[in-house]
């Protein structure tokens, strides 16, 4: 089966709205059609013609061939069934609102990847920008479902107000991991910045290491938690490091008990 295909001409010279671009909103366009979808935004109007070459494949799958920093909002409210592959780089908001499907980043991605989603399996081969997961300005809650996994680092903030489902980033992470999260899962293979867990209410938090969790995390010793090797078996095709990490013996800290705390921080006894 051979994928709707776009292939990148040349680098943007301004940010693009991709959203329009799921394979859910391209099925039975022709190339012409795709063609005169509007992608700009600013004054000067760009078309996907403009900027892609266009092959009519599949359209439950897309590929871009050619990747960039302004990508924006690719596989935005993406729909379950369908997949996007990106050979490159991708802006901000990859996989926004997404409610299902795949989506695979063979590059970067900006900050709040996965803002929202709510049952994508997202896979970025790069590192990712601040905010992964994480609500915009004037929203409660971010990601509430679904699968991430970043091969490399992430930025600041990951798994802000997390509400639902699983994040793995396999490097380090910045500062604020797990920010005031709702519940959901973080596993961090790398090193953590500062102030994890900070306000953290149901949230688990994995970590490959030992840190300065602060006051308001109590430790509850170490224990063989049953629902982790299980957890770890599940994982154990998609991320072997957090397989691994899972399926040891893992010192509990419960909080923060600056909120609710019945949060948790796990690390390896």
């Amino acid at each position: 089966m051979k994928p709707l295909l776009f292939t990148l001409k040349a680098e943007p010279d301004q940010r693009l709205d991709l959203s329009g671009l799921t394979p859910d909103r391209l099925v039975r366009r022709t190339v012409k059609e795709i063609e005169e979808i509007s992608i700009g935004t600013t004054r000067n109007a760009v078309k996907v013609g403009d900027l892609f070459k266009v092959k009519l494949g599949e359209a439950t799958s897309v590929r871009f061939d050619g990747g960039s920093d302004r990508f924006d909002l690719l596989g935005a409210k993406l729909l379950p069934g369908f997949e996007i592959h990106v050979e490159g780089d991708v802006g901000a908001q990859l996989g926004r609102a997404a409610k299902g499907g795949t989506i695979t980043v063979a590059g970067d991605a900006g900050a709040y990847a996965a803002s929202q989603s709510a049952g994508a399996h997202i896979d970025i081969y790069g590192h990712a920008g601040d905010f992964l997961g994480a609500p915009l300005a004037g929203e409660m809650a971010g990601m509430s479902g679904g699968r991430v996994i970043v091969r490399g680092s992430v930025g600041a903030r990951c798994g802000d107000r997390l509400r639902r489902g699983i994040i793995i980033v396999e490097g380090d992470a910045g500062d604020d991991l797990g920010s005031r999260a709702i519940a959901g899962t973080i596993i961090v293979l790398g090193e953590a910045g500062e102030r994890i867990g900070y306000l953290n209410k149901r949230a688990s938090i994995v970590l490959s290491g030992e840190y300065d969790l602060g006051p308001t995390y109590v430790d509850c010793g170490a224990h063989n938690l049953g629902f982790a090797k299980l957890f770890a078996k599940s994982l154990a095709q998609e991320s072997r490091g957090a397989s691994r990490l899972l399926s040891g013996r893992l010192q509990r800290y419960a909080g923060d008990t600056a909120v609710f705390g019945k949060g948790e921080i796990l690390i390896p006894a």
